[in-house]
């Protein structure tokens, strides 16, 4: 008689059920991630050892002995109520004993219209691009780099941000000034998906179960990442070879460094800008305009 196969381990476990929610990949890697280091501070016993006290002492742990941020000691009480409720179907039903990583208060960062311009002025080719739809349409870098090229609409003058914060969809403006560098772009990124598909290649990862649904979609121009990689990679998850989204670091790096060094030459109190100064920005220049309408005189 053949032995029947060994179950799956449990991370990978977990992976299954963190792909059948549909959670993101960079979510999935996080909650893996914490599960592994709290497995490893309990001396790598099996959590259906381990309950609430066990739970407690590692969240605990982060926040006393490690100093961790309180959406980082948040993020880890996630993944472990992910990995009980969903995965080893035992419900954390205690009340958790958890001393609280303090959460800081601060004024976000808003720049000038002045300095906003410099920072621009500062950047060239897609780079730019991408953080004058950040300030322009006030979009996260995120959402920014997970656009589709069918996300805009030039004729209502506006994009869709699909799967954003909350996982909602939302629709925002897009700014006039940008029309003719998009199709510029959108035209570039065409190039690059004919080229593509003449080497047999041009797919793009979908969301949810459309892969299966429209099992064509993935080589249609209107489903290509607005904002591709530089060059082909393997999904971490299918294993086919196809073009990811760009990513983030090289330009987030890029914006806070440029930001950084416009906003000590041109305030003088060294004042720091990030991608989020950028959305904070678009967010205060919008009200403000609104504010002035309001009160126009007749």
């Amino acid at each position: 008689m053949s032995e029947s196969p060994h179950p799956p381990k449990l991370l990978d476990q977990v992976r299954a059920a963190l792909r059948r929610k549909h959670y993101a990949l960079r979510t999935e890697e996080a909650y893996v991630g914490w599960i592994r280091r709290f497995i490893l501070f309990h001396g790598t016993r099996h959590p259906r050892e381990l309950g609430a006290t066990e739970v407690s002492a590692f969240l605990t742990h982060l926040a006393v002995e490690r100093e961790v941020a309180a959406s980082t000691q948040n993020q880890a009480l996630s993944a472990l109520l992910f990995l009980y409720r969903e995965v080893l179907l035992q419900p954390l039903r205690e009340d958790l004993t958890i001393t609280y990583a303090k959460r800081p208060t601060y004024l976000p960062t808003v720049l000038s219209r002045e300095e906003a311009r410099a920072v621009l002025a500062a950047l060239s080719g897609t780079h730019h691009l991408m953080a004058s739809l950040l300030y322009g349409s006030g979009l996260r870098l995120l959402e920014c780099l997970r656009l589709r090229v069918k996300d805009l609409d030039f004729a209502q003058r506006q994009l869709i941000v699909r799967q954003g914060k909350g996982a909602k969809d939302r629709a925002t403006l897009l700014p006039d000034q940008l029309h003719a560098a998009l199709r510029t772009h959108i035209a570039h990124v065409q190039s690059i998906h004919q080229r593509d598909l003449r080497e047999g290649f041009g797919e793009v990862e979908l969301p949810f179960a459309l892969e299966r649904k429209l099992p064509n979609a993935a080589r249609e121009l209107g489903w290509q990442y607005l904002f591709p990689a530089s060059q082909r990679s393997t999904d971490p998850r299918s294993g086919r070879y196809r073009y990811e989204r760009s990513g983030s670091t090289v330009f987030s790096r890029c914006v806070s460094m440029i930001a950084d060094r416009q906003g000590v030459l041109l305030s003088g109190l060294g004042a720091s800008g990030s991608l989020g100064t950028d959305r904070v920005t678009a967010a205060q220049r919008l009200a403000f305009t609104r504010t002035q309408e309001q009160v126009r005189p007749c």
